[in-house]
């Protein structure tokens, strides 16, 4: 039988649920906000992110989420059409704004960040706004924990995810602790872990370890092991920046080295790294029953975070394919 491209990519579908919003970067790296003389815009938001990293990869993705009706919110929508993002379950806000975020790069590439969101259209979408045939053909479903902090945007985001678990898709969370954007410390942890257990794949960074379980060691098997990974868990990814990453599932564990490049700005690089095994696992659900096979879709993610750190921004920044075999044959 002829293989049908189309509905392969159908079949293959990554519908990526959360916030989009425009960050804006000093103009010079090194600075605080303050003695920042210019700054530029970038279209950014996690999940945004990583739909247009698999779009790039050559996947087929989708993004979700509300913007404001205004000029941003049609440039985001437009952004991501360009980007070949399905971006028809995006929905306008005609009373409040896009989402806005000042984001500082130190000297190391590092960064802080300044969000005007009181309250910026993200937050608002509502649960009859949910393109819900969209989730139905998601073959894996991917989200964050921004739009788990307020109302009405929880429970749509709640509503959501369980469309997608009976639709049979695969739960993908990427945890992306901004913790000036919860009420309190508390309130950050018990909102992460409310929906911690429905995941299938979760990654965390070695800081959102620490945070998550009160202070323990980032580094230790049994920590994430007795503490993070639960029954009903297929993947455990830590991600752990330059040095790479380390991956846990029910049967094996390891850490896959990063790739080595020179650090311009780290924005977006996580999301990459998401993107990239996101992209593989789309096509080769069963990835995480086999250890040589994860390990070189990890080593092509952490190459995917490596290209994205090259450049400045989250979305513009994004790889191709191309680029990362470029780097990973510089490697070998």
């Amino acid at each position: 039988m002829a293989r049908d491209p189309a509905s392969e990519a159908m079949n293959s579908l990554v519908v990526c649920f959360g916030e989009m919003l425009i960050d804006f970067v000093p103009s010079v790296s090194g600075v605080s906000l303050a003695e920042a003389p210019m700054f530029e815009k970038a279209p950014g938001g996690a999940p945004a992110n990583v739909a247009v990293c698999i779009s790039r990869l050559g996947g087929s993705s989708a993004f979700i989420g509300k913007v404001g009706d205004d000029q941003f919110g049609y440039m985001l929508a437009n952004i991501l059409k360009v980007n070949k993002v399905n971006n028809s379950g995006m929905r306008f806000d005609q009373k409040a704004r896009t989402a806005l975020s000042f984001v500082t790069l130190k000297s190391d590439g590092e960064r802080e960040f300044l969000f005007f969101r009181n309250p910026s259209a993200d937050m608002l979408l509502q649960e009859s706004e949910l393109d819900v045939n969209l989730i139905k053909q998601a073959k894996i479903f991917h989200f964050g924990s921004i739009s788990l902090i307020h109302e009405p945007c929880k429970s749509t985001h709640l509503a959501a995810m369980a469309i997608a678990k009976k639709s049979g898709s695969i739960l993908s969370y990427d945890v992306n602790l901004r913790l000036p954007l919860w009420p309190s410390e508390d309130a950050a942890r018990e909102g992460i872990m409310s929906v911690w257990n429905q995941a299938d794949i979760i990654k965390v960074s070695e800081e959102e370890i620490t945070f998550l379980t009160g202070g323990d060691d980032a580094y230790n098997d049994d920590v994430v092991l007795k503490k993070l990974f639960h029954p009903n868990l297929k993947l455990f990814l830590v991600s752990e920046g330059a040095k790479g990453c380390r991956y846990y599932t029910k049967r094996f564990k390891g850490r896959v080295q990063g790739v080595k490049v020179k650090p311009v700005d780290t924005t977006g690089a996580g999301d990459a790294f998401v993107g990239g095994i996101l992209s593989v696992l789309a096509s080769d659900t069963s990835l995480y029953e086999d250890e040589k096979r994860l390990r070189e879709a990890l080593q092509f993610a952490n190459a995917c975070g490596a290209v994205v750190v090259t450049k400045k921004g989250a979305i513009p920044a994004m790889p191709t394919k191309e680029e990362v075999q470029h780097i990973l044959k510089q490697q070998s």
